[in-house]
């Protein structure tokens, strides 16, 4: 039995199709806080888990073999560590035996830059699940290409989309490919107490910018921007105040800084993991318009 936590999110969700697609026989739980959220998913099973609560873990995780502990959002105030450390115990005390942390990639060069205190959470989170018996995977994903994809098409109403990232090269990936090689990573037979790095072929934001104009036909301009710049737009930003303001307004702009250092490009791991290269670019951009009504 396959468990996938946080499962209501993009990647849960679209790890759970995967595993319904390659691993059919094997049965699926989805973890969530709101089973509710789930509902009407098709071949799950849906049980209620929270982070904060171990013993809701340990009952959700009953007759789980493997599981995909899925990073709780980075929300300001909140403490991430403790609430993978509660993930990775009640995956021990349930008898689990495969667990697949989903984190993020990075060189070292990010803990130079402000979003150095998310990172250090998710390279603790790897430490605690490695010191473990448990057969532990870190799956460092990159940067969803479907969300900068989101972001330069609303772009397009007013002709350029601006970053403080740069030249910076960076690996990115489409949310379909994570999910294609996460279901291969927890439930296939690739080795385990290993890190792997799940990108596709390293681009910078301009790059993708153009790239993306010509797949979905857009017009859009890629305008430099400096951090000054970027850290009063996000702390402007509805989303950003309603993770957390100011904690999380400083891990955006520390995330675009670290893209133009080149602090996220890294070599890739998607073949080893997937059992199969990753799509082009051009490819994943391409799966991501949508279908014609």
């Amino acid at each position: 039995m396959i468990a996938v936590t946080a499962a209501s999110g993009r990647l849960g969700r679209a790890t759970l199709r995967e595993l319904a697609a390659q691993f059919p026989a094997l049965p699926r739980v989805a973890v969530v806080r709101d089973p509710a959220r789930l509902a009407g998913m098709a071949g799950v099973e849906v049980r209620r888990g929270d982070y904060g609560d171990l013993d809701s873990m340990v009952e959700a995780l009953r007759g789980v073999t493997a599981m995909v502990l899925v990073s709780a959002p980075a929300i300001g105030g909140s403490d991430r560590i403790t609430l993978h450390r509660n993930a990775i115990e009640a995956a021990r005390r349930a008898g689990v035996r495969r667990v697949v942390y989903t984190s993020v990639i990075g060189n070292g060069t990010e803990l130079r830059t402000p979003f150095a205190a998310t990172q250090a959470v998710n390279r603790q989170t790897e430490a605690d699940l490695m010191a473990t018996d448990l057969e532990w995977i870190v799956a460092r994903n990159g940067f969803y290409l479907d969300i900068d994809v989101e972001h330069m098409r609303k772009a397009n109403e007013r002709g350029w989309y601006a970053s403080s990232s740069g030249e910076g090269r960076c690996g990115y990936i489409s949310i379909a490919e994570l999910a294609y090689a996460t279901a291969q990573l927890v439930a296939g037979s690739r080795a385990a107490r290993r890190i792997y790095n799940l990108v596709g072929e390293s681009i910078s934001v301009p790059d993708l910018t153009r790239l993306a104009n010509q797949v979905f036909g857009l017009n859009v301009e890629y305008r430099l921007i400096s951090d000054e710049e970027k850290l009063a737009s996000a702390r402007h930003d509805l989303r950003v105040l309603a993770r957390g303001g100011e904690e999380i307004a400083q891990m955006f702009t520390g995330l675009m800084q670290g893209q133009r250092l080149g602090a996220f490009d890294v070599p890739s791991d998607f073949e080893a993991a997937a059992g199969r290269p990753c799509l082009s670019m051009r490819a994943m951009l391409e799966s991501l318009r949508p279908s014609a009504p």
